[in-house]
């Protein structure tokens, strides 16, 4: 296992919540439940490190960073503008193929409001498919870096069952917008939802 494949394996232990914001990070802790060296486990930890998700702290070493308020709103300002324009440009570019993955995605959504974690995959998942659709790279990567900022938050916005009925209907509105090639109403939309998802973090704050 080299440095890259930890890299992996730690982010999906700080997505599943396994490793929480404020856990230290010890590298011989690390070598013994991977059972590897140290060697790929810093090679790991330096790519978290240049990720935003790890920091060194005064007698603590290496530990999960805990986003504050103002990195809070500065997160999801970016996610606003971003996703925003993915959409729009989802609206113009996305293959029927594409349209049709985001149709069922909603649709299967709908039918799982009262399951949290897999909506919650799910949610990722949907959010991963309409940055694809817009068929820019560079605009792809640049969200991807935020929503690594994202596992840094405790616990999720889909908390509340009436909050998750309300994110897939924000979702549909998204794709309906998508599938009428309106990137303006599209664009739209995807502000308001991640809007409102900004609004619900901060009440939980």
């Amino acid at each position: 296992m080299n440095g890259s494949e930890i890299y992996r394996r730690l982010i999906s232990l700080i997505e599943e919540r396994v490793l929480k914001p404020g856990d230290r990070l010890r590298e011989a802790d690390l070598a013994k439940e991977f059972s590897v060296s140290r060697t790929p486990i810093r090679e790991g930890l330096k790519r978290l490190e240049a990720q935003g998700l790890a920091v060194h702290e005064p007698n603590r070493g290496m530990v999960i960073p805990t986003l504050d308020h103002s990195q809070v709103n500065e997160v999801y300002f970016m996610r606003e503008v971003l996703e925003g324009t993915a959409a729009a440009l989802a609206a113009k570019h996305a293959s029927e193929p594409e349209i049709e993955i985001l149709q069922d995605l909603v649709a299967a959504d709908r039918q799982r409001i009262t399951d949290k974690e897999e909506l919650v995959r799910s949610n990722r998942e949907f959010h991963r498919r309409l940055c694809l659709a817009s068929h820019n790279r560079y605009l792809v990567d640049q969200i991807e870096h935020l929503r690594l900022s994202l596992i840094l938050m405790a616990g999720t916005t889909l908390d509340t069952p009436e909050r998750r009925e309300t994110a897939v209907e924000e979702h549909a509105a998204i794709v309906d917008a998508i599938e009428a090639g309106d990137s303006d109403r599209a664009e739209a939309a995807a502000r308001r939802h991640i809007g409102a998802a900004h609004k619900t973090r901060l009440q939980q704050i």
